[in-house]
């Protein structure tokens, strides 16, 4: 495997920044994750854009996107695979220990693994721990991602493949690595990205081409809503089957069968899509 590490490709041995890389210390970072099809990106563009955002939001520079396509490029073909995870990283880069940041510029590190297509349906929990909707980090893709790892860990524990969240005000907000949508009367919602959840683009791309209403959700809505189904980069809409102790049908509903249609419809007319 190769590596694009600062300014150029590594063997994964020797693709290596510093212990006090500011990423590493501190979980200064922002990063992006990338579905890639034989080589070729989907909502490259977008997700580029939601990079600078970030990074923006944390204050650190803009990362330099024409390196960042360069990178894509150079590891995209130099790991041939069918379908693949390409990871785009870019950190506050060399810094002191503690917090303060230092004067030597940022870290990009983009990398590709290999995945498989996801299943039609799942199973998810809720977990008792809350986003913060009125957080510095609220909304932005940083790779402060402990609180994740411990809540997908619990749902690999109950059988589950993904973990959602409320908000400290009791509404639905997201999954550790995904968006959540209910169907109630026939509708699709989802909870706005003022309940703190991430702006996912595949999120986007669903309200999108589906409809989808963006709502205040309460939690307890996962009780009751006729269907549910999550969204994100390597799941594209993925049906759910069971949240918690709830078992809804084991094949996917109607109407998030039709989304998972369209989705695959338009991602396949268009593999670098923008927003209307």
């Amino acid at each position: 495997m190769k590596l694009w590490v600062n300014g150029g490709l590594h063997d994964a041995e020797a693709a290596l920044v510093s212990v006090l890389d500011h990423g590493l210390t501190v979980g200064d970072g922002v990063f992006e994750t990338v579905k890639a099809e034989r080589g070729e990106t989907f909502a490259l563009t977008l997700h580029l854009e939601r990079l600078t955002r970030s990074a923006r939001g944390l204050g650190l520079p803009d990362p330099d996107l024409d390196e960042v396509r360069r990178a894509c490029a150079a590891v995209l073909a130099a790991n041939p695979m069918e379908l693949g995870r390409l990871r785009i990283t870019y950190t506050g880069g060399l810094s002191p220990l503690g917090s303060e940041r230092g004067d030597a510029g940022g870290s990009l590190v983009v990398g590709l693994g290999e995945t498989a297509r996801r299943a039609d349906t799942t199973a998810v929990i809720t977990v008792p721990w809350t986003r913060n909707e009125r957080s510095a980090l609220a909304g932005l893709k940083t790779t402060s991602y402990a609180e994740n790892v411990v809540a997908l860990a619990k749902a690999r524990e109950q059988g589950a493949s993904e973990a959602l969240f409320g908000n400290t005000a009791g509404q639905l907000c997201e999954g550790t690595g995904s968006n959540v949508f209910v169907v109630l009367d026939g509708t699709i919602h989802t909870p706005p990205v003022s309940s703190g959840c991430l702006a996912g683009i595949t999120r986007a791309l669903a309200v999108e081409w589906t409809g989808a209403v963006e709502t205040d959700l309460p939690l307890d809505v996962l009780e009751t809503a006729e269907e549910i189904f999550l969204t994100s980069t390597l799941r594209d809409v993925q049906a759910v089957h069971r949240v918690d102790g709830r078992a809804l049908t084991g094949a996917p509903g109607p109407v998030t069968a039709k989304a998972m249609r369209i989705f695959d419809e338009r991602a396949a007319r268009d593999r670098d899509p923008s927003f209307v």
